[in-house]
């Protein structure tokens, strides 16, 4: 079943907030927001063990956990087992968000890309969601900015392991797609270069946005669309810089991105457009994107994400962007631009 049949909208509801990132999200404040997702009709959650070490499934399983299971469809990710052991938060080595989830669990975080470990994390997700089953499992940052020039050992660790494990599972019917949830276009490329297994489509997050699109288009979405697949973009708005936030790829942006943030603000005060719509409606442009899937931590947020994908934007202010040469020349752009 391709990717775009089994989400529900073209909006979706990522939880990485929910996991206590950046900040410490109280549970009133935490449920409400899941709430507001699914007042305004979202239908999709994205989730994961590394998001505040279980937090963000926990929250979710128990906002969700009256709702019609049947209604809404739910992808978490493997890589990561969460223990019942305690560490140092402040001692992890995870990457480049190592400690972005500062707040979260103190549970202890193990990578494992193995069948076993890819087997239980599923296990574990399920408990904690408080569900029977997910739709869709994304195999988690097997990539440079949690690896550096380990990751194509990781990589291949997890294509004996996980990959082999969620094909399987998808063909046997326990779930209905699987990929990987990457913030880079590299192993995206190195696993659409394989025979088998055969990926039902991608999370790319921060890869396709208006700030950083150019690698991502050259590299990964035209072959994705011509073999049918589908991406899912994550982080639309960069970590926040795009809106106006202080950061870009989870550290404080560069006065290169902040340059180019206001130049595209002063095209999208001059038209009219708020830079949530830019964001979300450059994304939905491209034909490989199914969805995007904007993170909130607080209801308000979820309202703008719904409004700015309706906003209408006009033709006039993509043709501005385009001649400003602030995207890149080959992205499809709305109305044909």
């Amino acid at each position: 079943m391709a990717l775009k049949d089994i989400l529900p909208g073209k909006l979706g509801f990522g939880t990485a907030p929910l996991g206590n990132m950046f900040r410490d999200i109280p549970e009133e404040e935490a449920r409400a927001t899941v709430e507001a997702a699914w007042a305004d009709g979202i239908r999709y959650f994205d989730t994961a063990p590394f998001y505040g070490a279980g937090l963000a499934e926990i929250r979710l399983g128990e906002a969700l956990g009256d709702r019609p299971r049947k209604e809404y469809v739910v992808s978490t990710k493997v890589g990561r087992l969460i223990l019942d052991e305690v560490e140092d938060v402040s001692a992890r080595d995870l990457g480049e968000k190592g400690d972005v989830f500062k707040y979260g669990r103190p549970n202890r975080i193990v990578n494992d890309y193995s069948e076993d470990a890819t087997l239980r994390s599923i296990e574990g997700s399920l408990e904690r969601l408080k569900t029977d089953r997910v739709e869709v499992v994304w195999v988690h940052d097997v990539a440079q900015d949690f690896y550096g020039d380990e990751w194509l050992g990781v990589f291949e660790s997890a294509r004996k392991g996980a990959f082999k494990a969620l094909d399987r599972l998808r063909d046997e019917g326990v779930i209905k797609a699987w990929g990987l949830g990457v913030n880079r276009v590299e192993p995206i490329e190195l696993l659409l270069d394989l025979d088998t297994p055969r990926p039902d489509g991608f999370l790319l997050a921060g890869r396709y946005t208006l700030l950083d699109h150019s690698r991502a288009l050259q590299r990964v979405m035209p072959r994705v669309a011509e073999r049918g697949l589908g991406i899912v973009v994550g982080g639309p708005y960069s970590s926040g810089a795009l809106v106006g936030g202080p950061n870009f790829e989870y550290a404080p942006a560069t006065p290169a991105i902040l340059e180019k943030v206001a130049r595209i603000k002063s095209i999208a005060d001059q038209h009219g457009v708020s830079m949530k719509a830019a964001g979300l409606q450059f994304a939905l442009a491209n034909p490989a994107v199914v969805a995007v899937i904007p993170g909130a931590s607080k209801p308000g947020r979820v309202e703008e994400d719904r409004a700015a994908l309706q906003e209408t934007v006009p033709k006039a202010f993509w043709r501005e962007l385009r001649e400003a040469r602030l995207v890149d020349p080959a992205a499809p752009l709305p109305f044909g631009v």
